[in-house]
């Protein structure tokens, strides 16, 4: 495993890792939330699977920028 491939598992790792805590609490945030508006509770979930999705899409950007 050569240097970049090494980071690249590294930040993935810690990506995966935020995500999953951050998952684990979702729930709860989106009922509290939802408490407030139902609406506003699923701005928060699509945002949070937007954001997972945002992440690796610009870091697959930044890696072929460095190419």
């Amino acid at each position: 495993m050569d240097r970049d491939t090494r980071n690249a598992a590294i930040a993935a790792l810690w990506i995966m890792l935020l995500f999953g805590i951050a998952a684990f609490y979702l729930p709860t945030v989106m009922l509290a939330v939802g408490s407030i508006s139902t609406v506003l509770a699923g701005i928060v979930g699509t945002a949070f699977v937007l954001a997972f999705f945002l992440v690796f899409w610009l870091r697959g950007r930044r890696q072929n920028k460095d190419k």
